[in-house]
Order: C-alpha cells, then structure tokens, then sequence
C-alpha cells in the first residue's frame, strides 16, 4: 500500500516556499488601533510593560500616550508584543 507522496508515479511535487517577510497586516493593525485609540498594553524586550494608546506610528517606532505619565516613544525593535486591553479609551 502506498500513500500519498510516497512512492506514487508521475507526481512531482511542488517545491514549498517561504512566507514572505513582510504581509503589511503591521500597518493595517497599528492603524486600526490608532484610529479607535484603543487602550493597549505594550511589553517591552527588558520585560517592562507599559499601558496607553498608540497615537502615532512609523517604520521604526510608536508612539505610546499615557494619561498622566510622559508620552513614550519606542523603536519596534524593543517590543516584545503588543495587548488590546479591550475597548476605547475614556
């Protein structure tokens, strides 16, 4: 008994190949959380987390609003992930 992929005659197959490296669903996100300044929290790669609204954004960094706390700027690279903490801000 053979299954399929091994040892069926006549089929080749296709070589798999790799996700590409960027999708633009980042951009996509990042506005969307922008637009509706849904409250998130951001954990940073030293292990810090940080709360607020993302009210600005580019290729290297956001731009985290905090309410009665300096506004923070961060480069992608120390972002660890990014959290909705659920609804639009107050």
């Amino acid at each position: 008994m053979t299954f399929h992929g091994q040892g069926s005659q006549g089929l080749s197959r296709k070589p798999r190949t790799s996700p590409p490296e960027e999708t633009s669903e980042e951009a996509a996100y990042l506005r969307s959380l922008t637009e509706k300044q849904t409250p998130v929290s951001i954990k940073l790669s030293d292990g810090e987390i940080v709360n607020g609204w993302i009210e600005y954004y580019d290729k290297n960094m956001v731009r985290l609003t905090r309410e009665e706390k300096p506004n923070l700027f961060i480069f992608k690279h120390e972002i660890m992930y990014i959290a909705e903490d659920g609804g639009k801000r107050k």
